[in-house]
């Protein structure tokens, strides 16, 4: 091991190829943390415009500027204001839950994403809460990452069948009086 290291010394002291070394060790270096810094970057954009059009969409739902809406309106309507995400209609699901407000207690169970090799069963009927009644509401998308094999592609929650990573957004909301 020894002798390995000093050869390896001997040869980084010499004049010749000194730049060509460097570049070979440092420049996949560079790149891998480029493609990183793009990856996630994406992801963050994707993220954030997820959250913006739920928040919008959330406000117009309590106030009554949709009407009576069924799930493929909602997703619709979240899809619209989403622009970045891919295939954003076929892939968005959203899932709307009243809070009880006797324990408080918020649903336990994660937010499911769809199965992008299944086909798809949408609730037609989501409940959209009495007058004055708190809901929570989940939206979630399978996204795939750009570069896969970066450290942020293999850091993200990915979907086993497909190797996409979700987004996940969540708001609450209280319906108002009517």
């Amino acid at each position: 091991m020894m002798r390995l290291l000093r050869r390896l010394g001997r040869a980084f002291r010499r004049e010749d190829g000194t730049a060509t070394i460097e570049f070979v060790l440092a420049v996949p270096v560079l790149i891998t943390i480029f493609m990183a810094s793009i990856e996630s970057g994406t992801f963050m954009i994707r993220h954030v415009m997820l959250e913006r059009a739920l928040d919008i969409v959330m406000r117009d739902l309590r106030l009554g500027a949709l009407g009576t809406i069924d799930h493929d309106g909602l997703r619709t309507e979240i899809c619209d204001k989403t622009v970045i995400i891919k295939d954003c209609p076929s892939l968005l699901k959203v899932e709307l839950q009243p809070i009880n407000t006797v324990t408080w207690n918020l649903p336990a169970a994660p937010t499911g994403c769809i199965n992008r090799s299944a086909p798809m069963n949408p609730n037609t009927n989501p409940i959209l809460g009495g007058s004055n009644e708190p809901m929570i509401v989940r939206v979630c998308v399978i996204q795939d990452p750009i570069f896969p094999m970066t450290g942020m592609g293999l850091q993200l929650r990915k979907d086993g069948a497909s190797g996409g990573y979700y987004l996940v957004a969540m708001s609450v909301f209280a319906n108002e009086p009517r």
